[in-house]
């Protein structure tokens, strides 16, 4: 049975929505992979939907989840990783929950200026969580030593 990781965000709309679809890149085939959020969009942040789609990545027809309906549905994860300031405390003790995570990332909805600004400033979160995956610092989450392990 494959480890199962939960990115967390208040939305699901962004970080959490560029989290899972990385990590499922890099290492889907160890890692049962989802994300939710605490209040979830109706939809997927258009920016972050364009500067995704310029990886590869269609988000446009992803749906925002709730984390408390994943947790009433008794889902139980490995890691669970918080992406956003203002979540850590919110997170519901999930069972069985072995690591819990939180690593924070700017929000892709409080971007501001012209539409190319936002999506400039989209980008530079999308590198950022993409490198946190690819290149953790020492003593957080590191999905490459869990494959190791």
């Amino acid at each position: 049975m494959k480890p199962r990781i939960l990115f967390i965000c208040q939305h699901n709309s962004g970080r959490s929505q560029i989290a899972e679809a990385y990590l499922k890149e890099f290492a889907g085939e160890h890692f049962e992979i989802e994300s939710a959020g605490f209040k979830p969009a109706e939809e997927v942040n258009p920016l972050v939907v364009e500067v995704m789609k310029e990886e590869g990545f269609d988000l446009s027809g992803k749906k925002p989840q709730s984390v408390f309906e994943l947790f009433k549905a008794g889902n139980i994860y490995s890691h669970v990783i918080t992406v956003c300031y203002d979540t850590e405390e919110q997170c519901p003790v999930f069972p069985g929950i072995t690591k819990r995570w939180h690593w924070p990332f700017p929000d892709p909805a409080k971007v501001e200026g012209s539409h190319g600004e936002r999506l400039s400033k989209v980008r530079e979160i999308r590198e950022e969580i993409k490198n946190w995956l690819l290149n953790p610092e020492a003593g957080t989450f590191s999905f490459k030593e869990l494959i190791e392990r």
